[in-house]
């Protein structure tokens, strides 16, 4: 009897001390976040940082001059937030260069003219441009079934679009994706002289969506986008009979140039070996400002870094910010990085990006190795309450990033980073992706959101765990 009475005091003792334990840590860990927001909040300087990125250096494409301006302005950003360490990371990156032509118009009615944009990495038309008549698809799979007989010397314009009915924006994009990115190489086998793809947008507007495009055989032709408007009035010509469009573009490829990773990181004062990646792409589209797409990513993580010194906060784990270049046209940026992690033998806990828009935050997608995803979701289910004031409240399986997804096969951890998605795809690869389109507030709250679950992850790995009660021999 007397044995049980201890065993039951015992278990009593470890009880409180577990309730304790958790509670101590809920609030210290509350009131971290909460500081980390309020700063954001009050004093952050991300919103500034895009204003002066955008503005200084609009259209970073890679090997631009304006691209190789974002990283000596992003270096500066972040030098004068005195981390332990600023570098640069040398790559051979990509220089597509658009030119000064695009032009399409109703052969029969010169007057009725289209607004399109080169895809990125498109050859250009023929001196003199094309001539042709159009034939319209709603995707891939309609070729084969047109057929060389029906697709020879023709325009095809791939007019699927965007699937309205899914909620997550991102989803419907993937969708409708391929036809833009094969649409000319699968075309060219079948004869097909070029190609226009619908603007990848659920907006209605004259605002033509650029985005990469690849070639797999020898026989490429140009692609372009054509305005959603457009699309829809060109579709509505067809149905009265033939179109004969005139194309003209003088886009072209030019040899490789050296282009940079910009990185910065906080040493860790007790896990220096394990390092949380935090990051976004420091390029864009050459025909705006790049300012979802994905300066908001960029200055995002710069900012965590702002905070955690804002805050006089000394990591246990080293937090290391990456700006990868080259993302939208060949992500050499982020292979390279992952390569020389490889050789170096570096130890990425986790590393989560941000290239999805300046918008409200609400939550995290998760991949990578196995065991490492279902351990990373353990955690940030345990952490679930923590962000549950701020309506971040998504924690899923899902895609992280175009750039720290070639850390795959590292055993680390892979985030994204989910805002709401329904207005991204108004400005994604479009004249309009300006600082203008980004709202302050949600951008701070972005950063607060991504620096919190950096802290959390420094604090205690991959896992939360309380203590394990522990019974007497």
């Amino acid at each position: 009897m007397k044995i049980q009475r201890l065993l039951i005091g015992y278990l009593w003792i470890e009880f409180v001390v577990f309730q304790t334990g958790f509670t101590q840590s809920f609030y210290k860990d509350s009131i971290m976040i909460r500081s980390i927001y309020d700063v954001a909040l009050t004093q952050g300087t991300c919103y500034h940082h895009l204003y002066r990125l955008c503005k200084e250096a609009p259209a970073r494409l890679s090997g631009s001059a304006n691209a190789q301006k974002a990283v000596e302005i992003t270096y500066e950003m972040l030098k004068a937030f005195k981390p332990d360490t600023v570098w640069l990371q040398p790559v051979m990156v990509p220089h597509w260069i658009r030119g000064d032509k695009a032009i399409c118009y109703n052969v029969k009615n010169k007057k009725e003219k289209y607004n399109l944009i080169a895809l990125g990495g498109s050859v250009g038309t023929p001196a003199g441009g094309i001539n042709a008549e159009v034939i319209e698809v709603n995707g891939l799979e309609e070729l084969e079934k047109l057929g060389e007989e029906k697709l020879r010397g023709k325009i095809v314009f791939y007019n699927r679009p965007m699937d309205r009915r899914i909620i997550d924006t991102f989803h419907s994009y993937g969708g409708c994706a391929d036809q833009r990115v094969w649409g000319a190489d699968e075309a060219s086998k079948y004869g097909a002289v070029a190609v226009l793809v619908r603007s990848l947008t659920l907006a209605a507007d004259d605002h033509p969506h650029t985005g990469v495009m690849l070639y797999n055989g020898e026989n490429k032709i140009p692609g372009a986008a054509i305005s959603t408007k457009d699309a829809n009035h060109l579709s509505a010509q067809l149905k009265k009979g033939s179109v004969v469009l005139h194309l003209e573009m003088n886009c072209k490829n030019l040899p490789d140039v050296k282009s940079y990773n910009v990185i910065a990181e906080l040493k860790g004062s007790e896990f220096p070996n394990e390092i949380l990646l935090v990051g976004g792409h420091l390029d864009s589209w050459d025909n705006s400002e790049g300012a979802h797409d994905d300066g908001a990513g960029c200055v995002q993580s710069i900012e965590v870094i702002s905070l955690f010194r804002q805050l006089n906060y000394q990591p246990k784990r080293t937090i290391r910010c990456v700006l990868f270049m080259n993302e939208e046209n060949g992500s050499k940026g982020a292979r390279e990085y992952a390569d020389e992690a490889l050789r170096k033998k570096e130890n990425h806990l986790v590393a989560i990006e941000s290239d999805r828009g300046g918008f409200t935050p609400r939550g995290f997608t998760v991949e990578g190795d196995d065991g490492k995803k279902e351990a990373c979701m353990d955690a940030l289910r345990e952490w679930k309450h923590l962000f549950a004031p701020y309506l971040v409240h998504i924690f899923e399986y899902g895609g992280s990033g175009v750039d720290v997804s070639k850390l795959k096969g590292q055993g680390v951890a892979l985030l994204g980073f989910i805002p709401d998605s329904q207005r991204y795809f108004d400005f994604h690869h479009a004249s309009t992706d300006n600082f203008e389109n980004v709202n302050k507030r949600e951008l701070e709250l972005g950063s607060a959101t991504i620096a919190s679950l950096i802290y959390l992850f420094d604090q205690y790995g991959m896992h939360h765990k309380e203590k394990e009660l522990q019974l007497p021999d």
